[in-house]
């Protein structure tokens, strides 16, 4: 079960002008589920996009950084689950690029302008046929109100559908902004989640759109972590359809900022979303790091804990072992640490102090916290004024167990 994450109100999703949603039941792996969705894009909109660092590049992530690089007014999106396409050599590429050729000539626009995208067991090819074959109605079916629907049809082991919207004043003008996204195991972003995709009908120039989505993803995305795993197919998408009367922005000014602000809000939700539906998790861990000599440090410190089997597994057992969290911080290679200056809380719970056990910590204290479905860690490095925040999950017999039987 996700931890504390209900289906989103379909009532609560705002529709986009200037995108259109569809799905259909394609049988690619389970048969009669959604599997396959659709993101129609009216002409003047544009797409920003940031993906995988994994050096096994999907099929589907190649095609569609190559079709961003071409031009970045985008009109389509094409999702696929059941199989990942990655590992799949030229064919794999073939493949992808005759998918986005069928979508193009039914929907009478230039294949460049298909962004393809595939989520599911690596080393697989693509079942071409039986996605060509649903395309026909897929573009039968698009509607400006399918956001939860094609939330649904892009999960894998998902156990709920992740959408949510938001709406905010840019000077005197109101913008929706709805997102989208999936993900519960092989979180380990260098970049972003799994799948995640957010519009806006906000007026902004392609390459201050660039900026902003790199900017968001830097502190909501990358700042996930399920198992350690970094997947070959993370994709996070951000179209802005230039619908609303506003002027275009053009440099990061004050409607920047707002704009940003109001999409870092929907990508946050999503990806606490992604880890709150983790993987067999029991628990949503937040962890901060304060008091870094810069973000990278303080990032870094809160990865290899959120990553350490050893930190997981006693969160799960609600051990206060926490001795293992020491550890892990001991390996974060931060150099010329000074242990005597750091403090470390679980909660509201001091159990280490000034590098070592707090002098009034028992083990009951933290065995109470670690009961909690919600937790806290906080850790004060004491050599600097930067910051970071992560969020992670524990580490189940259910992640094995799923993981385990992922294939059958």
């Amino acid at each position: 079960m996700p931890v504390n994450l209900k289906r989103p109100d379909i009532d609560s999703i705002l529709n986009i002008s200037g995108i259109n949603l569809s799905t259909a039941t394609s049988n690619l792996k389970y048969n009669n589920r959604k599997d396959l969705a659709l993101i129609f894009l009216d002409k003047g909109s544009v797409v920003a996009g940031v993906f995988t660092k994994n050096q096994f590049l999907a099929a589907p992530v190649e095609i569609a950084k190559s079709h961003l690089n071409f031009e970045p007014n985008k009109r389509a999106l094409v999702i696929n689950t059941g199989s990942a396409n990655a590992g799949t050599g030229e064919k794999g590429l073939k493949d992808a690029r005759e998918i986005c050729q069928a979508l193009a000539s039914e929907l009478k626009i230039d294949m460049k302008d298909v962004l393809p995208f595939s989520t599911g067991v690596i080393m697989t090819f693509l079942p071409t046929e039986k996605i060509k074959k649903s395309i026909p109605l897929l573009v039968e079916n698009l509607s400006p109100n399918n956001w939860l629907d094609a939330a649904e049809a892009i999960m894998t082991t998902d156990t709920t559908p992740k959408a949510i919207s938001t709406s905010g004043f840019i000077d005197d003008s109101k913008i929706n902004i709805t997102g989208i996204s999936k993900g519960s195991g092989m979180i380990n972003p260098n970049m972003a989640t799994m799948l995640a995709f957010i519009g806006t009908d906000a007026n902004i120039s392609p390459q201050m759109l660039n900026e902003l989505t790199k900017e968001v993803v830097q502190n909501t995305f990358n700042r996930i972590s399920v198992d350690g795993d970094t997947s070959t197919n993370d994709s996070f998408i951000v179209v802005a359809t230039n619908k609303t009367n506003l002027n275009q922005i053009k440099t990061k000014n004050k409607q920047y900022k707002i704009l940003k602000a109001l999409i870092m809000d929907v990508a946050s939700h999503l990806a606490q979303a992604i880890v709150r539906d983790g993987e067999g998790a029991t628990k949503f861990i937040q962890i901060i790091v304060e008091e870094g000599r810069s973000e990278e440090e303080c990032h870094n410190v809160a990865k290899v804990i959120a990553n350490s089997p050893l930190v997981k597994t006693a969160f799960f057992a609600s051990d206060p072992n926490l001795g293992r969290i020491l550890a892990a911080l001991g390996n974060a290679q931060i150099s010329d640490l000074d242990i005597s200056l750091v403090n470390i809380y679980l909660n509201e719970v001091q159990f280490a102090k000034k590098g070592s056990i707090a002098p009034y910590f028992d083990e009951s204290y933290g065995k109470k916290e670690m009961l909690k479905d919600e937790i806290s860690l906080k850790i004060l490095l004491g050599r600097g004024r930067a910051n970071c925040t992560m969020w992670t999950t524990d580490l189940s017999y259910d992640y094995i167990k799923i993981n385990s039987e992922y294939r059958t």
